[in-house]
């Protein structure tokens, strides 16, 4: 009966208990610090890419409902008048069977419940697809879901889960953005809790725009497909994002000169001396004294005419491609060149991807096609295993042997709405709609295989990621805009990525698009940057100058001091990375997790382990009032002079011609 449904026990393990009803399966799987719970109608549920704790899930993906590699539990269950009780992750547990309805419990009161009354669409009750209702408390604050917009609280907001190019994008406001990640952590009165949704279907989230009069407060979250597995995560918010990260596979080790200052601007690769350019790219940060690691290759190295074409290599800007990348070597710096899954409909390869079916398509087999970069193009289609084979031997031949060891997975969001383009989906067909973010991460790591299996460990970025791609990839925060406001909104940004389990990140120092920077903008970015773990600048900015260290000649001496900076922090910073891949912990975190009374929309944050990072946000401010976590062995102002004692408040002042404002904690980690 609808808004009623009554579920009995199946069949039950020491570790997993079925309940049914009325064809309706919810599945309960005691883990470790979570519990995973499945509503299951058929037993057609898609393999997953995500969830991988012993990162060694392969080419075709994992059983969703696997429990290898996850460390088992066996609490005592009891059932008394349509109640089942237990004890599991330090908290007491009931469901309700009268439709499924859980609630866990401490001393201090609900840390989570399912809404009343009816918290997930058994059947069709609540419209199409699965819905998921959770109780909502006044004062919850709501980390997570990846790179979102606004604020680091995401309490009383409402977001698509989608993955969009959107270039120019308004840090306080704009949606969806690069990343699809159903993941959010839940912070209230009596604990904390996570939960992640092991999909990759469009939905949305609403954590308190939406009411009912019918039902108690209540978040929700719906995506368009019809069964669910999810993940309930529980322990202190650090705790939650630790158990995510280990959950998705763990992150990739990080090598250390993409630490250093690394270059990038399509300015020069869309230039038609884009060799002569490159090169002068080393010479300059020579003649200015800036040690950089590497350089980002934009796409203009592939262009015929205006139109850019993945895998092609333009020898009028670059006459010798093992020539410009041997200089680079020669130098001590890595090259980077951009790569993207779409080709044009005349690209010089397209009609043989076309003839062996690697494209997406439509039911007669003909190649979809979408507008993208100047002309109409096809998604390479990575779920066949002969498009992802194919992409392997290019990125081989065109970039790794002619000594590009590193890649950079761009414009990989894939605009595919339409419900009829299909995927070949390892051999069962699928609407490639219902799998868009998957794409991403098959092309990053088809990308990081086709270098390893050449003996090369490679610095592999992508731009859209889904959970576990920090397994295969590291990513960066998009294509954002030049403004004061954005600068303040990009850092929420950031702690929201870290919040959700990113380690390696940041944005493009300077903004990619809008104006350039003006002096006091460039200089606040730059004190703010040189603190994240990608230190990138990187612009798109027609008919004006790229955002580069030297886009003020006159501001250098105090340009160069803070790159300068950088490079004597990049042991630590390599040191910190291998301990957080150890511990499965972002590089940069909110302050709040150190000392949990402090404000977490904190303009200020930790970078690792002993680094209280003070960066001003505010056009025509020279000072900033800081207050210290707490801690046993105090502080001291960027490193030097007398201890300040754990939760000290001070003023401190810094100009524009100023080193930025930290704090390194006195104690050896």
């Amino acid at each position: 009966m609808k808004f009623a449904h009554e579920f009995r026990l199946d069949h039950a393990d020491d570790h997993t208990r079925v309940y049914i009803s009325d064809g309706v399966r919810m599945r309960i799987d005691f883990l470790q610090d979570m519990l995973r719970v499945a509503l299951i109608r058929n037993d057609d549920l898609l393999p997953t890419f995500s969830v991988d704790p012993e990162n060694n899930t392969d080419a075709k993906g994992r059983d969703k409902l696997s429990l290898d590699g996850f460390v088992l539990c066996d609490p005592e269950v009891r059932e008394e008048e349509g109640i089942v009780s237990f004890r599991h992750c330090g908290l007491d547990f009931a469901i309700e069977l009268l439709n499924f309805r859980i609630t866990a419990g401490n001393e201090k009161g609900i840390v989570y419940q399912d809404r009343n009354a009816l918290a997930y669409n058994f059947d069709g009750e609540l419209g199409k697809g699965f819905i998921h209702y959770t109780r909502r408390e006044e004062g919850q604050k709501i980390f997570g879901l990846g790179d979102k917009s606004g604020g680091v609280n995401k309490d009383h907001q409402h977001y698509k889960l989608d993955t969009n190019d959107a270039m120019g994008f308004k840090a306080a406001y704009s949606d969806p953005l690069y990343k699809y990640l159903p993941f959010y952590i839940c912070e209230n009165k009596a604990g904390s809790y996570g939960v992640y949704y092991d999909t990759y279907c469009q939905g949305e989230v609403d954590f308190g725009r939406e009411h009912d009069n019918y039902y108690e407060a209540f978040n929700s979250i719906r995506f368009e497909e019809e069964d669910m597995v999810f993940y309930i995560l529980f322990g202190s918010v650090k705790k939650i994002i630790q158990s995510f990260v280990h959950l998705t596979g763990g992150i990739a080790a990080i090598p250390e000169f993409a630490f250093s200052y690394c270059g990038s601007t399509m300015e020069y690769t869309d230039a038609s001396d884009a060799d002569q350019r490159l090169r002068s790219f080393i010479d300059t940060c020579e003649n200015y004294g800036i040690k950089a690691g590497g350089f980002y290759m934009s796409s203009g190295y592939t262009q015929i005419g205006e139109k850019r074409y993945v895998f092609h290599w333009n020898e009028d800007k670059i006459p010798d491609p093992e020539a410009l990348s041997g200089y680079f070597r020669e130098k001590g710096l890595k090259i980077i060149p951009n790569v993207k899954p779409a080709f044009l409909d005349d690209h010089p390869m397209y009609e043989q991807i076309a003839e062996n079916g690697w494209f997406l398509h439509y039911k007669d087999g003909t190649p979809a096609k979408f507008p993208f970069w100047g002309g109409n193009a096809s998604y390479l289609d990575f779920t066949d295993p002969g498009a992802y084979d194919f992409w392997k031997k290019c990125i081989r031949e065109v970039l790794i042997e002619k000594g590009y060891e590193d890649i950079w997975n761009d414009n990989n969001e894939y605009d595919v709405h339409d419900e009829e383009v299909l995927a070949h989906g390892f051999g069962k067909e699928i609407s490639a709609e219902r799998i868009r973010p998957l794409f991403s991460f098959l092309m990053a790591k088809a990308s990081r295989e086709a270098c390893i299996e050449k003996g090369i460990k490679p610095f592999n970025v992508t731009r859209c990621a889904i959970a576990g791609s920090q397994r295969v990839a590291t990513t960066w925060t998009g294509d954002n805009y030049t403004d004061f406001k954005d600068l303040r909104y990009n850092h929420y940004q950031a702690m929201t990525m870290a919040l959700s389990g990113f380690a390696f990140f940041g944005p493009d120092i300077g903004g990619f698009a809008g104006p350039s920077p003006d002096r006091e903008l460039f200089m606040r970015w730059l004190q703010y940057g040189v603190f994240l773990p990608r230190f990138v600048l990187h612009s798109w900015k027609p008919e004006e100058a790229s955002t580069m260290p030297w886009l003020y000649p006159d501001m250098m001496d105090a340009v160069k001091r803070i790159f300068d900076l950088r490079e004597t922090f990049v042991p630590y910073l390599k040191r910190q990375m291998d301990l957080c891949i150890r511990k499965d912990m972002p590089l940069i975190t909110p302050v709040f997790l150190r000392d949990e009374e402090y404000d977490r929309e904190a303009d200020f944050f930790m970078c690792g382990e002993k680094i209280l990072v003070c960066p001003i946000f505010d056009e025509g401010k020279d000072e900033i009032e800081v207050t210290l976590p707490k801690s046993a062995y105090g502080y001291k102002l960027r490193g030097q002079g007398e201890t300040i004692p754990g939760g000290s408040r001070m003023k401190v002042s810094c100009t524009i011609f100023d080193l930025p404002v930290w704090f390194e904690e006195q104690i050896n980690r």
